[in-house]
């Protein structure tokens, strides 16, 4: 006799809609594919939009099999689901010669032509480390590819609100062009968020171009903005207090020893620009800029600093000695900041004493990270400190340390420093 009973369902095919989105979102685009394949109702689930919104593609320069398959994976979903998607991140991984950088270019024009058709949502776009100064970077292949980005960015203007083209390395002139994309529609732009960190060409005089003045003008919703000091002016400051004081809230700065940095700006901009974005926190971060004459015409007791990190990367300089910043300069940001690294060469000073001084006199200061030679005692004295609720510290990193002994060679100039 037949069973005309219907066969008993798995307790997965009940699973409500919510948590089967929840699954997909945690399986790759193989795994995707063949849970699709199980019946209509994963079918539909895989091609709900909200699976597709964010999306990295990265290209390898030498990739394995492996790599080959999941950046053609990742293309060829992301060309597919293009309408659905709101986040994108575009990586390069070790470009190491110019017909790899021509595949590139020619991908990329493609994906930026199939997205501007079909694509209404796009949110965020990031493409960090291009190195167009680069040789390898053939100057119509470069040429081309910026055509192509500038394009793609003016047509998605009206919705884009966050870009990152850290590492670029352009030209004044290509800067200025990529950035004046986002306002060509309009001659103003809405994004809330840019870093342009490394953007230009190393050694450019960016703060004195009124090229950049004037496309800097073009934004009037900045929440963010990340760049190098070679970008600060007087001007730029006064334009972003202008346009964008009423939503200003973190400036990111980077000043490194091969981006000019002497230019003089003066007290009473940070003054006007503070005052007119009271939300505006400053983060600087230092490399190889270490001498305190150099730092004291950059750090300014009007700019209301939030974070600093002093990174010395091999700096040496026999005359140098980092006492008066820690005893001098930073001590004028006691009231706002919270968060110091210090990744100090000073096998010549100690410091110990200066340094918790320092973070004693910093009554907001919460983080700490220490690359230095220093003793253990001081780390004992800190903790104690800490321990007694005179400073507020949540996170405390010492990278490098010295003990008594190494402490006593450290001041005759021969000690070597040793993980804790």
């Amino acid at each position: 006799m037949e069973d005309d009973r219907e066969p008993e369902q798995s307790s997965w095919a009940y699973l409500p809609d919510v948590c089967l989105s929840h699954v997909f979102h945690w399986l790759d685009d193989r795994d995707r594919s063949r849970a699709a394949l199980v019946c209509k109702k994963w079918s539909c689930t895989m091609h709900s939009g909200s699976l597709w919104r964010c999306r990295t593609i990265t290209f390898y320069g030498q990739p394995s099999r492996g790599r080959t398959l999941e950046f053609q994976s990742a293309l060829w979903y992301t060309k597919k689901f293009g309408k659905y998607l709101k986040h994108l991140e575009i990586k390069l991984s070790n470009p190491y010669n110019t017909p790899f950088i021509k595949k590139f270019q020619v991908i990329m024009r493609g994906l930026l032509s199939h997205l501007g058709k079909c694509n209404s949502h796009l949110e965020s776009l990031s493409i960090k480390y291009l190195e167009l100064d680069c040789l390898i970077w053939k100057n119509v292949v470069r040429a081309q590819f910026i055509k192509n980005l500038a394009a793609f960015l003016k047509r998605m203007s009206n919705r884009l609100d966050y870009l990152n083209l850290k590492g670029a390395r352009i030209t004044l002139e290509e800067g200025c062009e990529l950035l004046n994309s986002l306002s060509s529609l309009t001659n103003r732009s809405f994004i809330s968020e840019i870093n342009i960190e490394d953007f230009f060409s190393l050694h450019l005089s960016v703060y004195s171009s009124a090229l950049f003045h004037q496309t800097m003008s073009k934004f009037h919703r900045l929440t963010i903005l990340t760049f190098n000091y070679n970008c600060i002016s007087d001007e730029l400051l006064d334009i972003l207090r202008e346009h964008s004081s009423h939503s200003l809230c973190t400036l990111n700065i980077k000043c490194h020893i091969h981006d000019p940095h002497g230019q003089t700006v003066s007290g009473m901009s940070w003054a006007n620009l503070a005052k007119r974005a009271p939300k505006l926190n400053v983060n600087f971060f230092f490399e190889r800029v270490m001498k305190h004459d150099h730092l004291a015409r950059i750090l300014l007791v009007e700019i209301p600093v939030r974070s600093i990190s002093l990174r010395s990367c091999y700096f040496s300089d026999p005359d140098w000695t980092m006492r008066p910043t820690l005893t001098n300069l930073l001590p004028a940001y006691w009231h706002g900041l919270q968060k110091l690294t210090l990744e100090l060469n000073n096998d010549h000073e100690l410091l110990d004493n200066e340094l918790l001084q320092l973070i004693l006199s910093c009554k907001r200061l919460l983080f700490l990270k220490v690359w230095a030679f220093l003793s253990v005692s001081f780390m004992e004295r800190l903790l104690q400190n800490r321990a007694e609720r005179k400073c507020i510290l949540t996170t405390i990193k010492v990278v490098f340390s010295t003990g008594l002994e190494g402490q006593e060679r450290l001041h005759r100039g021969c000690a070597r420093p040793t993980v804790p």
